[in-house]
C-alpha cells in the first residue's frame, strides 16, 4: 500500500455473502460486514486519509442485506 499511494478506496459493497443469502458461500454473519469494513477503514486512515467510496452492489436476502449494510455504515461513519 505505501509503494501504491491510493488516492481513496473504492468498495464493491456485496452482502451476498452472507449465510442467509442464497447465493452464500462466505458464510458471513452481519458482525463480520463491520469487522471487514473495519480493517478497510484502518487500511483508508494509514494510507489514503480515510477516503473510502463504497458501492452496494449485491444481497439478495432482504433481511441479511438491510443489517449488514447497517454494520458497513455504522463502521464508516465512526471514523
Amino acid at each position: 500500500m505505501q509503494e501504491f499511494g491510493p488516492q481513496l478506496i473504492l468498495v464493491s459493497a456485496g452482502f451476498d455473502g452472507h449465510i442467509l443469502d442464497p447465493l452464500a458461500s462466505l458464510e458471513f454473519e452481519d458482525e463480520d460486514y463491520y469487522s471487514v469494513s473495519k480493517l478497510i477503514t484502518e487500511v483508508a486512515n494509514e494510507y489514503c486519509s480515510g477516503r473510502v467510496i463504497s458501492f452496494l452492489e449485491g444481497g439478495y436476502e432482504l433481511g441479511a442485506l438491510a443489517r449488514s449494510t447497517e454494520q458497513h455504515l455504522k463502521c464508516l461513519l465512526e471514523d
